[in-house]
């Protein structure tokens, strides 16, 4: 009889890091004296929890400040069942944050709080035991590598180490224009994709990590996805194929983490050897959840959930 995996010991399905931050979120501009709501944000812990949800192992392994919102961030992750071992600690810096305003027309402004945070300090010896630990999948954001030097080369070091022990590498670009230039970001970008086994990227960010999909498949990636937002969003493989999925069609609340979710969508249909199209259609049920919810990742399903997309709008589940 084969026992068990030892969750303690066992590699992740998923190993992530990046910042993860206290967020206050309003619903009405702030000078207005509208209230904050406290959550957790950060687009790696999103695709934690989303992959969690699902049921899949996995760790998120970013650098949090020795403070209360550290405290928050790790107690909200345990409670969604990722693993946070390997998070280490900066006793010098604090724990990042931002402020999200919902504006007129349902307009989002963010606000950060992240320069000489605990994150923006994190270097490639503070993953060490996350890569050694293992996994099968380790996704990356362009929003760690604009960071500063320091996550640039854990992202680098960590990416290496992917490829060189047979890891698939997965890089959602995910880009954040108050924390670097258009200019910034593809000079960095560039230098890293021939170390991504799979892109994500929405139809603007593409042209940062390549000029068209065929360049970034010619340079070793296998699967370039293009999210095309209420579009739904576009596979191209490097074997030639082309699939296009149309988006669910949901009343949309908060569009932010959309991405996220769909990562995450994505890559548990991977790891649960889904053909393609399965894939892609997960990854659109999964976005289509969180959308049709407030907050960045408080929608996103669980496995049972799934199927829930599938009732006719109205029904009482009884």
């Amino acid at each position: 009889m084969t026992p068990f995996p030892d969750p303690a010991t066992a590699p992740a399905d998923v190993l992530t890091f990046g910042e993860t931050m206290l967020s206050w979120q309003t619903d009405a501009p702030l000078t207005g004296g509208a209230p904050a709501r406290t959550a957790v944000a950060g687009a790696e812990s999103n695709v934690a929890i989303g992959l969690a949800r699902l049921g899949h192992r996995v760790a998120w392994a970013g650098r949090l400040g020795a403070d209360e919102p550290a405290r928050l961030i790790l107690r909200t992750l345990r409670g969604e069942g990722v693993d946070v071992r390997h998070v280490t600690t900066d006793p010098q810096a604090p724990t990042g944050a931002l402020l999200r305003e919902r504006l007129v027309g349902g307009v989002n402004r963010v606000h950060y709080w992240r320069a000489g945070s605990a994150a923006s300090g994190q270097r490639p010896a503070h993953l060490a035991a996350a890569l050694a630990a293992g996994a099968r999948v380790l996704h990356l954001t362009g929003i760690t590598c604009a960071l500063g030097p320091g996550p640039l080369a854990t992202v680098t070091a960590a990416a290496d180490h992917a490829r060189e022990h047979g890891w698939t590498v997965v890089l959602d670009i995910n880009h954040r224009t108050r924390l670097w230039s258009t200019e910034q970001a593809t000079d960095t970008l560039r230098r890293l994709r021939d170390r991504v086994d799979i892109l994500i990227a929405s139809d603007d960010e593409l042209p940062l990590i390549c000029g068209d999909v065929n360049e970034l498949l010619a340079a070793g990636a296998r699967e370039v996805i293009v999210k095309r937002g209420g579009e739904g969003a576009d596979l191209y493989g490097a074997d030639g194929r082309h699939l296009h999925q149309p988006a669910h069609r949901v009343t949309a609340v908060d569009t932010v983490g959309a991405g996220d979710a769909f990562c995450a969508g994505y890559l548990s249909g991977l790891l649960d050897g889904l053909e393609t199209a399965e894939r892609l259609g997960r990854a659109g049920t999964v976005a289509a959840f969180t959308v049709a919810a407030h907050g960045d990742w408080e929608g996103l399903p669980h496995r049972d959930e799934l199927a829930l997309l599938q009732a006719p709008p109205g029904s009482a589940i009884r």
